[in-house]
């Protein structure tokens, strides 16, 4: 946690030596980005690592975490396969043009599915549990995906990077994770 203020200490220090235009939007954009990309994989510690009382102890189980990103996965695969054949009804046509209603419910009842077979291999939560964070992290997923979209149009961007060619950049194949972990903590 030391590193990571430190780093935000260094962001802003260093603004005043950059002799940019606009300092406090450059300030504004630095913690924007920590609060938007870097809290909500931190977060993911609070889903692996539980505190177990009884024992005192602190158990580690991953299996929450990579349930999320399947279900997002999932969601994804689900919503593109079923747009891409019966999409009509657009989603978000100012923001996404390409995503359709259909795409969403079919992406949502992949990932809704799927949360049977993680309640069946993985009793750590029930299967009522499970079916509620699948339909968390649909929901908030794909308006993360749909935030992401935006801030892309209002900046200008087509692609978010170039690390991953064909898939829009990086954050195109984390966005809907930007805002599905945070729920998943709070569910």
């Amino acid at each position: 946690f030391i590193p990571y203020l430190l780093l935000i200490i260094y962001l802003l220090i260093s603004e005043l030596y950059l002799k940019r235009e606009n300092p406090p939007a450059n300030w504004a954009y630095t913690m924007l980005s920590q609060f938007y990309v870097a809290l909500p994989y931190a977060l993911l510690n609070v889903l692996a690592f539980q505190y177990d009382y009884a024992a005192n102890s602190v158990d580690y189980n991953p299996v929450i975490p990579l349930s999320i990103f399947i279900f997002i996965w999932l969601n994804d695969t689900g919503a593109y396969c079923v747009g891409s054949l019966i999409g009509k009804h657009k989603l978000f046509k100012r923001i996404s043009p390409r995503k359709s209603w259909e795409g969403a419910i079919g992406g949502g009842a992949l990932a809704i599915a799927s949360s049977f077979v993680f309640a069946h291999f993985f009793p750590v939560l029930s299967i009522i549990q499970w079916v509620g964070l699948a339909l968390t992290v649909v929901v908030f997923g794909t308006w993360g995906d749909l935030t992401e979209s935006l801030l892309k149009r209002q900046l200008g961007v087509k692609d978010s990077g170039n690390i991953l060619p064909g898939h829009g950049g990086m954050l195109d194949r984390f966005d809907s994770a930007l805002l599905a972990i945070p729920a998943a903590v709070i569910y």
